[in-house]
C-alpha cells in the first residue's frame, strides 16, 4: 500500500488551516467569519446559494463538485451542473406552489438526486426534512405527520413505504423516476416541460428555518430539531479548522443526509468550502469502500467508529490499494483505543475524534489535526465555544471531577427550536448552559473525556435510538405484553439494542417468535432500531411508586425475574443475535 506522506504526525505546523489553537481561542469572534459569505456584502442570505451558485459566479463552475460511485458505476457533477439541476428542481417546486417555510421531505438513497433535492428545497426557502433511506412506515409517519409535511420527494421504490393516506397535510409527491405514476409526479418528465425563468433563489434571514432532523429521546416520540440558515457560519468554519479542507481536497463523509452528520458535514461544510465530495451508494462492503477511497482519491475522510471496526476485520485487503488520505475523522460515538491504533498502524494516520449533537448543528469539541491527541479524549472546544463540566445545580466542577458536559449558549449553529415543542426546547438549558446529557470530565489542559450518558439513550453504530420508541413498537405486537429496551455493549457497533419482553397470555417463548418480533420492529421502524437480542422475563423491574421501568436494573442485571420456563428448561436467558 502506498500512502500520501501527510499525516498529522508528519505535516509541518504551517500546513494546517488552524495551527495555533491557544492564540486563536483568545481573540476569536464569530463575527469575523461573516466576510467569507456573499451575504456580508449583499444582505441576501441562502445556504444553497452559498454552497453552489456562489462558486459558479466566482468562476469555479467547471470544478468537480460531486463524485458518485455505486459498485463499478461512477459519475461526476460540476458546480455548474448542480446549479442547473437545483435551479430546475427549485423552479419546478415553486411553479407547483411550494413556498418559503413549507416542509419538503426528501426520502431518497445516497444518490446525487438526494443532494440535489435537499439543496433545491433550501434554495426556494422551504424547510427540508431529509429521511434516512432505511426508515420504515412508522418512522416516516411520525416525522412527516409531526412536521405537517406538504411535499415529498422520493422514488417509486421508497414511496411504497410511505403511509400517504395517513398524512393529511401531504399535498404533492414527486418521484425521481422517469415514469408515469398514479399518485406521484415525475420530476424528469416535468423538468422537460419547463424552462427556468426569473429568480430561483428565495432570499431569507439568517434565522429563518432551513432543515429539520428528528432525534430520539429516552421518552416520547422523536423530536424535530429545526436549524436555521445561520448554521452555515459554524459549518463553514469547522470545515476549515476541523476537516482542514483545502481547495484540492476530495472529501468523503460516509453518513446519509437523513442523519445530521450527512447533511451538516456531507453537504454543507464541504461545499461551503468548495471541496469535491464523494457519495457512495449501496450497502456497506469493506472491499467496495477501499475501492472508493482509491478510485476517487479521497484525501479527507469522515466516518464512524463502527465503520472503522468493520474495516479492521478486513485489514488484510489494505495492501492491495493505494490511498491518497491525509486526514481522517470520526463521529457518532467515542473512539476506542483499538481503532486509533489500527489507524496509525494500517493507514499511517491518526483518527481524530469529534463531538457534537443533532441539537448543536455543528462540531463543538474536537481533536484538531494540528494538536496532540490524548487517548480517550474527545478533544477541546473549538475557538468561539465555551464548554464546562457542571453539577446538577449548574456549578462548574473541578478538573477530573465527573459531571454534565455543558456548552455556553449562543454559538451560530445552535438549534433554532424543537418543532412545536417550546417546553422541550427550554428543557435543554440551565441558565446560560446547554446541557448535553453526556457525562464527562475535563483535565487541566481543557481536554474533555466522555464517560457515558446521563439518560437511557442507546448509541448503536453512531445512531441515537430512543428506548421508548422501540418499546412502543414492541408492545404493538400481539405476543408482547410489556417491553423494556437497553443498550448492550458490542465490540463492532458500540451498543446493540437489547429487548426484555414479558409475553402475553397464550404465547410461549420460541426462537421463531423472537425472530418474528425482530422482523416486526425492523419493518415498522428501521433496521438499526431492531432488537438484536431478545430476552423473555416473567416481569420487568419497576419502581414501586410510579411503576416506571428500571432500565438501570436491566443493565446491571439486578432484580430481574427470568423464571424457569425457557425453551431448553434452563434458568438462563435465551438470546437471538
Amino acid at each position: 500500500m502506498k500512502l500520501r506522506e501527510a499525516s498529522a504526525l508528519k505535516q509541518g505546523e504551517g500546513a494546517f488551516n488552524l495551527s495555533n489553537y491557544e492564540e486563536v481561542s483568545k481573540q476569536f469572534s464569530w463575527d469575523t467569519i461573516h466576510p467569507q459569505f456573499s451575504w456580508h456584502r449583499t444582505n441576501k442570505v441562502n445556504m444553497a446559494y452559498e454552497c453552489i451558485d456562489r462558486h459558479v459566479e466566482d468562476g469555479y463552475g467547471e470544478k468537480i463538485a460531486l463524485i458518485y460511485m455505486n459498485g463499478h458505476f461512477k459519475e461526476t457533477h460540476t458546480f455548474s451542473n448542480l446549479k442547473k439541476k437545483t435551479d430546475e428542481w427549485g423552479y419546478l417546486l415553486k411553479s407547483q406552489g411550494v413556498k418559503k417555510g413549507d416542509r419538503v421531505f426528501v426520502f431518497l438513497p445516497k444518490h446525487p438526486d438526494c443532494y440535489i433535492a435537499v439543496l433545491a428545497a433550501i434554495k426556494i426557502g422551504a424547510i427540508v426534512g431529509p429521511l434516512f433511506e432505511a426508515f420504515m412506515e412508522e418512522a416516516i409517519f411520525d416525522r412527516m405527520y409531526d412536521c405537517e409535511a406538504s411535499v415529498l420527494i422520493t422514488n417509486e421504490e421508497l414511496l411504497q413505504r410511505v403511509p400517504v393516506s395517513k398524512l393529511p397535510h401531504l399535498q404533492s409527491i414527486y418521484i425521481t423516476d422517469n415514469i408515469e405514476h398514479p399518485i406521484a409526479k415525475s420530476i424528469p418528465k416535468l423538468v422537460e416541460e419547463v424552462s427556468v425563468n426569473g429568480e430561483i433563489v428565495e432570499w431569507v434571514d439568517l434565522n429563518d428555518g432551513m432543515i429539520i432532523h428528528y432525534t430520539s429521546g429516552s421518552t416520547g416520540k422523536p423530536k424535530g430539531v429545526l436549524h436555521a440558515h445561520r448554521v452555515m457560519i459554524q459549518q463553514y468554519q469547522t470545515g476549515q479548522w476541523v476537516l482542514d479542507l483545502k481547495e484540492d481536497d476530495v472529501y468523503w463523509c460516509t453518513a446519509h443526509p437523513g442523519w445530521v452528520t450527512g447533511s451538516s458535514y456531507g453537504i454543507f461544510a464541504p461545499w461551503l468550502n468548495r471541496a469535491t465530495i464523494v457519495v457512495h451508494g449501496g450497502r456497506f462492503d469493506a472491499k467496495e469502500w477501499f475501492e472508493v477511497l482509491e478510485r476517487t482519491g479521497v484525501t479527507v475522510w469522515y466516518s464512524a467508529p463502527t465503520a472503522f471496526r468493520l474495516l479492521m476485520d478486513k485489514s488484510d485487503l489494505i495492501p492491495d490499494y493505494s490511498f491518497s488520505l491525509r486526514h481522517i475523522l470520526s463521529v457518532g460515538e467515542p473512539l476506542n483505543p483499538e481503532v486509533i491504533t489500527w489507524g496509525v498502524e494500517k493507514l499511517n494516520l491518526q483518527i481524530h475524534d469529534t463531538w457534537w449533537m443533532t441539537e448543536t448543528g455543528a462540531q463543538l469539541i474536537v481533536n484538531l489535526p494540528s494538536a496532540k491527541i490524548k487517548p480517550g479524549s474527545m478533544g477541546r472546544p473549538i475557538p468561539g465555544i465555551k464548554a464546562a463540566i457542571i453539577d446538577e445545580e449548574g456549578n462548574t466542577v473541578h478538573p477530573y471531577e465527573l459531571g454534565l458536559l455543558a456548552i455556553k449558549k449562543g454559538w451560530p449553529s445552535m438549534m433554532k427550536e424543537i418543532w412545536k415543542n417550546e417546553e422541550k426546547y427550554h428543557s435543554y438549558f440551565v441558565g446560560d448552559w446547554y446541557i448535553s446529557g453526556d457525562l464527562a470530565y475535563m483535565d487541566e489542559e481543557g481536554y474533555i473525556f466522555f464517560q457515558g450518558r446521563n439518560d437511557d439513550m442507546i448509541n448503536s453504530s453512531g445512531e441515537r435510538i430512543g428506548p421508548f420508541e422501540v418499546e412502543s413498537k414492541l408492545i404493538e405486537h400481539q405476543a408482547v405484553l410489556e417491553a423494556a429496551v437497553i443498550g448492550k455493549p458490542d465490540r463492532v457497533r458500540g451498543e446493540i439494542v437489547k429487548a426484555f419482553i414479558v409475553l402475553a397470555e397464550g404465547y410461549e417463548e420460541t426462537e421463531e417468535l423472537k425472530k418474528e418480533i425482530q422482523t416486526f420492529v425492523r419493518n415498522k421502524l428501521s433496521a438499526h432500531a431492531m432488537p438484536r437480542e431478545i430476552e423473555i422475563l416473567r416481569e420487568l423491574p419497576k419502581t414501586q411508586i410510579s411503576g416506571k421501568i428500571l432500565r438501570r436494573a436491566l443493565r446491571e442485571d439486578k432484580d430481574v425475574d427470568r423464571g424457569t420456563d425457557t425453551v431448553d428448561g434452563g434458568t438462563g436467558p435465551t438470546s437471538v443475535a
